[in-house]
């Protein structure tokens, strides 16, 4: 009877140690970071994966289907780190669900661009043409500034991030602009002579930036950088510090650069460049 509960007792503890501390098949104790992102596009993040593996650091990747929950589920503790956002989009929604996050890192620029089945060049859209772009706050603004870099709009100096139609300060052309939502930006190409797509809705719908936009955005479009979050208390752990730094690597920005041909932009810059 002795033997059968010392036996319990050493199985018991060998159990509890090998939960507290995992180890690498060198030998090194491996910590989880459970990371956020929306969609099925893991691609980066499993080269990533590969090279903090071998530093004793496993990311978990959790994948969601929207623009909320990888946020919510961040500060509720469930996520360690979330890469799936916009500088501008994180900003206002931070603000507007109290949320105690912070960016530690930037990613990759997925620029926007705008689509015609009818012009080659943004110069040749006639004047009183329909040009069709997203509803949503975000995705508006970032629209209106993309249209203003092509020079078919002006807009004010303080124009903000997250500004919609009515602060049109000049449109010379008298653009008429069509307000869809942002998954329709696509199916809206046949009846206008352009639209503004996001770079994933421009992807699912078969679209290229390089290869079918005739005008797409620059990379100093800095509010809508990608960035990786934590929370607010964790914006020093050593851990989601150094898989930021892995991502922000020369390799990595290889990897993107030849994975995506373009169609995702590596852009690694200062936290004070997005005004963090």
């Amino acid at each position: 009877m002795k033997k059968l509960l010392l036996s319990i007792i050493i199985i018991t503890l060998a159990i509890i140690s090998a939960a507290c501390a995992e180890k690498t098949s060198e030998g090194k104790e491996s910590t989880t970071v459970k990371l956020g992102i929306s969609g099925t596009d893991t691609r980066i993040w499993d080269f990533i994966a590969k090279k903090a593996e071998k530093e004793g650091i496993n990311i978990e990747i959790v994948p969601f289907s929207d623009y909320v929950a990888p946020n919510t589920a961040l500060a509720e503790g469930e996520l360690d780190v979330n890469a799936f956002q916009t500088v501008a989009y994180f900003d206002v929604f931070i603000k507007e669900h109290k949320l105690d996050l912070v960016p530690i890192a930037t990613t990759v620029l997925a620029p926007m661009g705008i689509y015609s089945e009818k012009y080659k060049d943004v110069k040749d859209i006639p004047d009183g043409a329909k040009i069709a772009l997203p509803n949503d706050a975000s995705n508006q603004g970032r629209a209106l500034l993309l249209l203003q870099e092509a020079g078919l709009i002006k807009l004010p100096e303080d124009f903000d991030a997250n500004g919609d139609l009515t602060q049109i300060k000049d449109n010379p052309k008298n653009i008429e602009f069509v307000a869809v939502v942002p998954a329709q930006t696509p199916r809206a190409l046949p009846d206008v002579a352009a639209s503004l797509i996001n770079n994933g809705i421009a992807s699912d719908a078969g679209l290229s930036p390089l290869e079918d936009a005739i005008f797409v955005e620059s990379e100093t479009a800095t509010p809508y950088l990608n960035i990786i979050a934590v929370q607010a208390k964790d914006k020093d752990n050593k851990t989601y510090k150094r898989v930021a730094e892995l991502y922000q690597s020369e390799d990595t920005a290889k990897f993107i650069e030849k994975e995506y041909k373009g169609n995702l932009i590596p852009t690694f810059v200062p936290l004070s460049d997005i005004g963090w």
